[in-house]
């Protein structure tokens, strides 16, 4: 049960301080994408040294469901942290949403497709960028391949990276946990594209636990 509360604290602090930089600072402006960029991976960074010996630090869904498919769970788990890491988005972006004054919510840092054509543009960029994370995750924490001590690090600066490339583009999910919560707040268009932002991460995870599998095959 720890584990599972872990995952919930570690993804209710991704999505209150990666968000919040985004509502406070305002993706409009280079600087706001560099520093909401900058927030989530600092905030991973953060996670993946205090909960990591405990949980792992997926905070994430996509991840989990990489890991699973992996082997390195089992799909028990797996449920309760889909469970923990959903409940924390939604803690996150409630005291986020509590935390703001209406007017100057936004967006509440959900995601959108204003900078894409159409949903399933918007789909492909998630799918490409999760596969990527994910990807960087598995092998960094692999316990033969991997890197050891600097894993946070290496996934942090990874998700600050896509964060520069996606932002314009559909506000980079990439997680689908951190995805529901702001937009059940924000309710609308963000809410009715929710499905992109949680389906298309969660293939991405897939493809990306199918892609290492082969990659780390030593036959």
């Amino acid at each position: 049960m720890k584990k599972y509360i872990a995952e919930c604290i570690g993804t209710a602090v991704l999505t209150l301080l990666g968000c919040g930089t985004a509502v406070f600072l305002g993706c409009g402006t280079p600087a706001g994408v560099v520093g909401t960029a900058i927030a989530f991976g600092l905030a991973v960074v953060a996670m993946a040294y205090t909960i990591g010996g405990i949980s792992g630090c997926h905070i994430n869904p996509a991840i989990t469901l990489g890991v699973v498919l992996s082997g390195r769970m089992t799909w028990k788990d797996a449920c309760g942290y889909w469970v923990g890491q959903f409940i924390g988005g939604i803690v996150g972006a409630a005291i986020l949403a509590w935390i703001c004054a209406s007017s100057n919510f936004e967006m509440g840092g959900a995601n959108g497709l204003a900078g894409v054509h159409g949903p399933w543009a918007g789909v492909l960029v998630e799918v490409v960028a999760t596969f990527i994370f994910v990807l960087v995750v598995l092998g960094a924490t692999d316990a033969k391949k991997g890197a050891g001590n600097l894993a946070g690090l290496a996934i942090g600066l990874t998700l600050i990276l896509i964060h520069l490339v996606c932002i314009n583009l559909t506000g980079t999910s990439v997680n689908p946990a951190r995805s529901l919560g702001p937009a059940l707040f924000v309710g609308g268009e963000a809410l009715a594209n929710v499905w992109v932002f949680i389906c298309a991460p969660l293939v991405g995870g897939a493809l990306a636990a199918l892609c290492w599998k082969g990659l780390a095959c030593e036959k």
